[in-house]
């Protein structure tokens, strides 16, 4: 019996780190509508999540039976079977969940737990019957339920969107984006609206599988559903009136503050499950009375698995609570999903999260000519009240935020009320696709997708869908496979699952670049920033010498393991320049004031210039490794003697030019300026030279190829760096 001690105490360290990278993803959730409108910050939405969590864990049950008898039949499993099962359930969830969090994806912990126990399923299946094609898998799985998971589930993804699409159309038609003025008279009913949709979310849905389920069911059962909600309705009202009449409180603030509570209190209170609810199905398992050391291979887990199972004892959900809130605080990986709501969302421009997709051009482009084709028909009046009603805000009226409260607002509630209806209907939704897609729904409607921005972020939201797609059967086969290593490797096959689950958590916890990089505005109206910035970039250019020089180096004595690092060094430089433009110049040009603009002019140009740079040095140092990695011939000699002299004097060039600059020695700069001309001659004169000699073989050929592109791209590389210097020289001029 020891194995399965050993087993159970992996499956419980396995739950904290599923508690841990599962509110990661899921942070995003109930923090986003309250960061993205400011109506707090960071910790101060997490400070109120907690609260919620940890209400939830308390409140919980602490059991899910989707994870006893949901999706497998446990009767036709024995002891030992159901045991491997479970950990090769939460070495694979495990897995899945955390490279979504890496990627900064958000995905649902629910469909990721149910496909793993499918696959799972599947694999001790046909480890069980010693079948693989001829596996009868009907006995041994759920399929009924899991047929009506996918599709529920699945189907509540475009119904978020249009429902979240079509409520925030009217919201802002009532409101306009200047809503205060309208706010000071209906904000109560406004508000009243919110706080009765989270409350009738925080019974019905946040703790309708906890302790308190049979009162409430006794509310469903005795028709007193309607008679709570109007009295709470009317309660809210009276309440959000006093204080924003008498206290002159926010009511808004409070409101999205009290939703992102609420969902935090149902996340804990619902989904906590899928994160130690593997682990309390094997504890039952392990500790009945039933099982012995004699019948852990014979005995089959029907009885004992079948139900909800017992309730937890409040020190596991106290303390898986309390582990939940730690991560809210202390993840970087909840930030990260977080960012990528809020950046598809955000009525913001910017740097986009996504790229570019031919679908996205296809839906963007439909999308215009629809919208054209209605304002052609629709009456002139009507178009006209619309557009001032959606007129965007002013420079001067921008807040900073992401989107503002009237959003925020209307994506708790809906979320909240249409979880809560797929409760009532029995319908098993995932909070993070409802939850997503309303956010992106309203994010259409109230036009945060300009035409600069929609193609990106609908590129943004396909991908997090098709991540969605991917995260059942990533799931799945992810644990077929580690259900079928365990099975038939017994111990050693266990152990190196282990292993490598812990390698990868590791790795990604500790080791993994962290690629967030925060906006910097260049102060313009310093000398002493706009000087920085200059030698920077005169840094990068002597960099860039520098590696070009390597480079030639390398190439003549064919060593390639050099030059894949020159390449690697090279292509750094690019991407860290790419960073500067989007991060740095980009954001500081519309901040620039009028009689400051040849300044700002010449940063873009200077970051423009080294980019191009930059984009020549990557192609000659790919040429020469492409060259050598393809074991064709090196250079002649006389090709060599050549592109030795043209480094050796493009390599004078460079030298004391910073300490030139901060000296303000021109005359320097002015003379290093001048050897353009006598270096284009030169490049010449070696072109002509090559050009003389006509390939005799394919070996020549190539080479030949490879010298010319040498001296074309050095040639438009030092071209560019001297403009560079000039422009270099003419911002420290002032």
């Amino acid at each position: 019996m020891e194995i399965y001690y050993i087993i159970f105490g992996m499956l419980s360290l396995l739950s904290v780190f599923a508690l841990i990278v599962g509110v990661s993803n899921d942070a995003c959730n109930f923090l986003n509508s309250s960061i993205g409108s400011h109506a707090g910050t960071y910790n101060q939405a997490v400070a109120v999540a907690a609260i919620g969590v940890l209400l939830g864990a308390c409140f919980s049950s602490g059991m899910m039976s989707v994870s006893r008898n949901g999706v497998m039949q446990p009767e036709m499993f024995t002891f030992h079977e159901v045991m491997v099962l479970y950990l090769a359930v939460m070495v694979g969830n495990i897995i899945l969940l955390d490279t979504f969090n890496t990627l900064g994806l958000p995905t649902s912990t629910t469909v990721s737990l149910v496909f793993s126990l499918l696959g799972a399923a599947i694999g001790m299946a046909i480890s069980s019957s010693g079948q693989v094609l001829t596996c009868p898998l009907a006995d041994y799985i759920n399929e009924e339920r899991c047929f009506k998971m996918v599709v529920a589930i699945f189907a509540s993804v475009a119904i978020a969107f249009t429902v979240g699409a079509i409520v925030m159309w009217i919201s802002r038609l009532i409101f306009s984006f200047r809503f205060q003025k309208l706010y000071r008279y209906i904000g109560p009913l406004w508000c009243a609206l919110a706080f009765t949709a989270i409350s009738y979310f925080i019974i019905f849905k946040g703790l309708k599988g906890s302790i308190y389920k049979d009162d409430i069911q006794m509310l469903v059962d005795q028709g007193l559903t309607g008679p709570v909600v109007i009295g709470a309705a009317i309660f809210w009202a009276l309440f959000s009136a006093l204080l924003q009449y008498v206290f002159k409180v926010n009511t808004l603030r409070i409101a999205v503050l009290a939703g992102t509570g609420s969902l935090a209190l149902a996340f804990a209170g619902n989904d906590m499950v899928n994160f130690i609810g593997v682990f309390m199905a094997s504890k039952d398992a392990l500790f009945d009375p039933s099982v012995t050391a004699e019948n852990v291979n014979t005995l089959k887990m029907g009885e004992i698995l079948a139900g909800d199972g017992s309730a937890a004892s409040m020190l596991y959900l106290v303390s898986a609570g309390l582990i939940m809130v730690a991560a809210l605080f202390f993840s970087k990986k909840a930030r990260k999903v977080t960012e990528t709501e809020l950046k598809l969302s955000s009525s913001n421009t910017g740097k986009e999260r996504f790229g570019s997709s031919q679908p996205a051009r296809i839906i963007v482009r439909s999308a215009i000519n629809t919208a054209r084709f209605i304002t052609r028909i629709t009456p002139k009046p009507v178009v006209d009240f619309v557009g001032k009603r959606f007129a965007p805000l002013t420079a001067e009226e921008e807040t900073g935020a992401n989107y503002d409260m009237i959003r925020a607002s209307v994506n708790l509630t809906i979320a909240a009320l249409l979880i809560s209806v797929g409760t009532d209907l029995g319908l098993p939704l995932s909070t993070t696709y409802v939850i997503f897609m309303v956010s992106m729904g309203t994010s259409l409607a109230d036009r945060a997708w300009g035409r600069d921005s929609a193609v990106y972020r609908i590129t943004g939201v396909l991908t997090v869908i098709a991540g969605w797609l991917l995260t059942g059967v990533a799931a799945c086969v992810a644990s077929l496979v580690v259900a079928l290593v365990m099975s038939y490797g017994g111990t050693w096959g266990m152990i190196a699952m282990l292993v490598i689950a812990g390698v990868l958590l590791i790795k990604s916890t500790f080791f993994t670049r962290d690629d967030k990089q925060e906006i910097r505005l260049i102060d313009v109206n310093k000398d002493a920033s706009v000087h920085e910035f200059a030698a920077a970039a005169a840094g990068r250019l002597g960099r860039m010498i520098g590696i070009y020089k390597a480079m030639v180096k390398a190439l003549l004595e064919e060593d390639l393991d050099d030059l894949k690092r020159l390449r690697k060094k090279a292509r750094s430089i690019k991407r860290d320049l790419e960073v500067i433009k989007e991060n740095e110049v980009l954001p500081t040009l519309p901040t620039i004031p009028a009689e400051l603009a040849d300044r700002g002019q010449l940063i873009f140009r200077i970051t423009e210039i080294s980019l191009t740079t930059s984009e020549r040095l990557s192609t000659l140092v790919k040429a020469s490794y492409n060259h050598i990695d393809n074991f064709h011939a090196g250079l002649s000699k006389e090709q060599a003697t050549d592109l030795l002299a043209l480094t050796e004097k493009i390599g004078r060039f460079y030298p004391n030019l910073i300490d030139m600059l901060k000296a303000g020695d021109y005359a320097g700069i002015k003379a290093m300026l001048e050897t353009t001309e006598q270096l284009s001659d030169d490049f010449a004169d070696c072109i002509t030279r090559h050009l003389m000699h006509s390939a005799t073989n394919e070996s020549d050929m190539r080479n030949g190829i490879l010298y010319l592109t040498l001296l074309n791209e050095t040639r438009a590389m030092v071209s560019h760096g001297f403009a560079l210097i000039q422009r270099i020289r003419e911002l420290y001029e002032g």
